[in-house]
């Protein structure tokens, strides 16, 4: 017990003072040339074997680490790692979106159940709005897709109903030209919307006419502007050529009807006057020299270009005649009606020859079927020429009608009866035209967009989105070269190319 209390008392004593280096009392070593070599030579072994050691080691764990993972080992951590800090910044989105419109408990919530209350502030400032962001994104993706999936089903139908045909010379047949985006060019000169617009039956040139009076012509390949004919002091409604294209006709809501020389002076040489109201269309009668008009005070007259006399009125509507037109031949021409009606009048007898009741709505184009296409029509309808209603091939008389009520109409004239109908625009049909070939219809609506229908199909088979940025009011085809023409209540014409 002594022993133990003065070691202890040593202790205590060593720790409260230290005597100075100096007074200790042992013996260094002397290291003489041997030792010291001696020394060096095991401090440098046992570096080495230290190096060896380190070396065995990491070539273990190198081994080991070549045979545990894989390639496809570290993608799975990389992408843990990467999902992990996704589905971070994913809460912290939500977060974000939940407290910065007022869901402050349910936030809260959200927080305690995500393990993430303590979230990084930088973490904060980039979450800040991704949310939203992410999903104004999703929706834009989503409508690209829709709208990809849209031209693909428009180049399927294609494909299905308009199959290519390639000539010997590596140009497509006339049975392919289907307009198609974008516009070849956009004609703008008109100052306010354009009424009407019609290709020259011999040259490449297009006329169109508008709300501003005026007439203005234009070379539709090289897009370049020609000449502007003034004369009217009211909208110009509507315009046509005579068929060797040596005149042009107008007529006007100003009352009157301006016959213009389209050769030389590109003058008026004669305005006819007799209407009392808006005159809203006018059609030559072929090779002669009369002309119709339809006016909105029910009438329609026929006209002496020659003496500018008026020498026949039909009055049979009872609402606006919106347009007149004469068939190839000469022998009968259709008008229709805000009343919803067409008629059909014999030229020879002036008597109307069928009345066509129908369209629900106020029926606003009109186009013949030529009779060399009638028979492609009617076997359409699996008849043959002599067993549509008995009739033979000579009296066999084909008329398309567009309305107001979206619809497009074929009629069995003779027999007063509609073979059948083309539904799909959203809106008013403004104009419609047949295709050279026979088998297609190409419409315009103010829905904006130009419909290409496959009457052996019934069907749509082209659609131009947005052809104008607003009401589209006419459209006519070229009938040898590959163009198709429109114009716009956005005052402008565009050229489309077919192919």
């Amino acid at each position: 017990m002594q022993t133990e209390a003065s070691e202890g008392a040593g202790k205590e004593a060593s720790c409260e003072r230290k005597e100075p280096i100096a007074n200790l009392s042992f013996k260094i070593p002397r290291f003489t040339p041997l030792r010291t070599a001696v020394s060096v030579g095991f401090v440098v072994a046992l570096f080495f074997l230290k190096i060896s050691e380190s070396k065995k080691y990491f070539e273990s764990r190198s081994k080991e680490f070549k045979h545990n993972y894989t390639l496809e080992d570290l993608s799975e951590i990389k992408d843990k790692s990467q999902n992990g800090n996704a589905f971070k910044a994913t809460n912290q989105a939500i977060v974000d979106y939940l407290e910065s419109h007022g869901y402050n408990q349910t936030a809260s919530v959200f927080r305690q159940e995500a393990n993430d209350e303590n979230a990084d502030p930088a973490r904060k400032a980039q979450s800040a709005g991704l949310l939203e962001k992410k999903w104004t994104l999703t929706i834009r993706l989503q409508q690209k897709i829709l709208n990809l999936e849209e031209k693909l089903k428009q180049v399927e139908k294609e494909a299905v109903y308009g199959g290519s045909t390639i000539s010997r010379d590596n140009r497509r047949v006339q049975e392919d030209w289907i307009p198609r985006p974008p516009e070849r060019y956009q004609l703008t000169g008109h100052r306010l919307p354009v009424t009407k617009v019609i290709f020259h039956p011999l040259f490449n040139l297009v006329a169109s006419s508008s709300e501003d009076c005026t007439i203005k012509v234009w070379d539709f390949e090289s897009g370049e502007f020609e000449r502007t004919l003034k004369g009217h002091t009211d909208t110009v409604q509507d315009i046509v050529f005579n068929s060797s294209g040596k005149l042009l006709a107008s007529c006007s809501a100003d009352m009157s009807i301006k016959i213009w020389d389209f050769v030389t002076t590109y003058e008026c040489l004669k305005t006819l006057k007799g209407h009392e109201h808006n005159i809203s269309s006018i059609a030559f009668l072929p090779n002669s020299d009369f002309i119709l008009s339809g006016s909105r005070d029910k009438l329609i007259k026929l006209w002496d270009v020659t003496n500018g006399y008026c020498v026949q009125n039909f009055s049979k509507h009872t609402e606006w005649v919106r347009v007149v037109l004469v068939n190839e031949e000469g022998t009968y021409f259709a008008s229709c009606s805000s009343d919803k009606s067409i008629i059909v009048w014999c030229l020879a007898t002036k008597t109307p020859k069928a009345t066509l009741i129908g369209h629900e709505h106020v029926v606003e184009a009109l186009h013949w079927v030529p009779e060399k296409n009638c028979g492609q029509i009617l076997s359409s309808e699996q008849s043959t020429m002599e067993g549509v209603n008995g009739k033979s091939e000579q009296t066999v008389l084909l008329l398309i009608s567009a309305s107001r009520d979206r619809s497009i109409k074929f009629w069995d004239v003779f027999a007063g009866t509609c073979l059948f109908s083309l539904i799909g625009h959203d809106n008013w049909v403004t104009g419609i035209k047949l295709h050279p070939n026979g088998k297609l219809v190409v419409s315009v609506s103010d829905d904006k967009t130009i419909r290409v229908w496959s009457l052996e199909h019934r069907r749509c088979i082209k659609t131009i989105q947005q052809a104008h940025e607003q009401f589209i009011t006419s459209v006519d085809f070229h009938q040898k070269l590959p163009f198709v023409v429109t114009s716009s209540v956005d005052t402008t014409v565009k050229v489309w190319e077919c192919r």
